[in-house]
């Protein structure tokens, strides 16, 4: 509960569970405080001219909040006039409020927003990466989960520093990129087979079927049927033989997914650790369109805080600025972010970290720490968010995917 202005006097009632909830989600949502969504409810109620149609307030549990001094005498007075109940009467003003501020309309993405997560050098957790975001983009827009406060994504935080907001709601597609298929393995699918249709047929132009007929939904109640996956094919590990032949090959990832867009809102992209011309298509992909807000689409980069990570890192860059330079494009970095970070490994690590962030352009959006919620949601082969939406890991993730919407 907000921390009351003054001028304010604690009040104890009853409400349904059910409204409860609603006025949590509805509060949250719309960015307002739940003490001052109760008295515009009260304000509103007492102004009625005629009583409402009663609410079933059976199973009523405890509530409380801070109103304006004198405002509960006042509406107790207004209760007993109108011949309802104390808990009646504030069902129906939080009824009223609900009624009066609807959800905010679903704000889609006039152009689907496309998350290229890289980095050439292996094993420092892009997989991880991308199905954390997917996830946060996809939760359920009605439930309230936890969200870390940025500044502090680099600890293991304390609940005051965790914020309790509404899901973002998006429609996901999550492309697994990687000939390897870590990405579809972990979520418990299995590979497209070999001979059939792939990404990488539609990517050479040569498809055996309709590309949307290859997608797979991730089904998990919190994500309702908005996280789906384009799993990985093994024929990938030919993909740069594949768009040697192809003219613009640049080009070849958007005219594979060019159909699947309308469907969705956000497309990450889960990259292999490369740099090829499946790079380069990827890049490519995340470009910022005509009349697309800056940020909205773009490169992130994911690294560790050690030396080796830096080196690759080096590599990336210098492959993604020569791609912007030679087709002079408009690509925006979406940031770099540091994975699998534990303080206790000593000096090499808080101080490569620091390095990182002295980086100004791109800049660290999130570090991540190490945590083992991630490493048990991979071994039952479940999404992360749903395995342990509660965990610290989970809290991260759901910041990240704020940070760079």
């Amino acid at each position: 509960m907000t921390t009351p202005q003054s001028g304010r006097e604690k009040v104890v009632s009853k409400l349904p569970a059910s409204l409860k909830q609603n006025l949590k989600v509805r509060t949250a949502q719309l960015g307002i405080d739940i003490q001052d969504a109760v008295e515009a409810g009260i304000t509103a109620w007492r102004g009625l001219g005629v009583n409402l149609t009663p609410v079933d307030t059976s199973g009523a549990e405890s509530f409380a909040t801070w109103l304006p001094e004198g405002q509960w005498e006042g509406f107790k007075a207004e209760s007993v006039k109108r011949e309802v109940s104390l808990i009646q009467g504030l069902a129906q003003s939080v009824q009223l409020w609900l009624d009066q501020n609807p959800e905010p309309t679903d704000a889609r993405p006039s152009i689907v927003q496309r998350k290229i997560i890289c980095n050439q050098k292996g094993g420092v957790g892009k997989t991880t990466i991308a199905a954390g975001l997917a996830q946060a983009y996809a939760e359920d827009p009605h439930s309230q989960h936890s969200v870390r406060v940025h500044r502090q994504m680099t600890e293991a935080g304390i609940q005051e520093d965790v914020q309790i907001l509404a899901g973002l709601g998006f429609r996901v597609l999550m492309v697994d990129f990687d000939p390897q298929g870590h990405l579809t393995q972990q979520l418990g699918h299995v590979r497209l087979p070999i001979g059939g249709d792939s990404l990488a047929n539609h990517m050479g132009g040569e498809p055996k079927g309709d590309i949307s007929d290859l997608v797979v939904p991730i089904e998990e109640d919190r994500f309702g049927d908005r996280l789906h996956l384009l799993p990985a094919c093994t024929d990938a590990f030919l993909l740069d033989v594949i768009l040697s032949r192809v003219r613009v090959r640049e080009a070849a990832l958007e005219r594979a997914l060019a159909p699947l867009e309308g469907d969705y809102d956000v497309i990450v992209i889960d990259c292999p650790p490369s740099l090829g011309m499946s790079m380069d298509a990827a890049v490519y992909y995340g470009r910022r369109r005509e009349g697309e807000a800056p940020g909205s689409s773009g490169v992130g980069i994911v690294v560790q805080a050690e030396d080796s990570s830096a080196d690759a890192y080096e590599l990336l860059i210098a492959q993604i600025e020569d791609l912007r330079s030679d087709m002079d494009l408009e690509l925006d970095y979406l940031g770099l972010i540091v994975n699998l970070y534990d303080a206790r490994r000593g000096f090499v690590t808080t101080s490569s970290l620091e390095s990182w962030k002295n980086l100004k352009d791109p800049r660290v959006v999130g570090v991540i720490p190490e945590l083992r919620e991630q490493r048990e949601a991979v071994r039952v082969k479940r999404p992360l968010l749903a395995y342990a939406p509660a965990s610290e890991q989970a809290a991260n993730m759901r910041a990240l995917a704020r940070e760079i919407s």
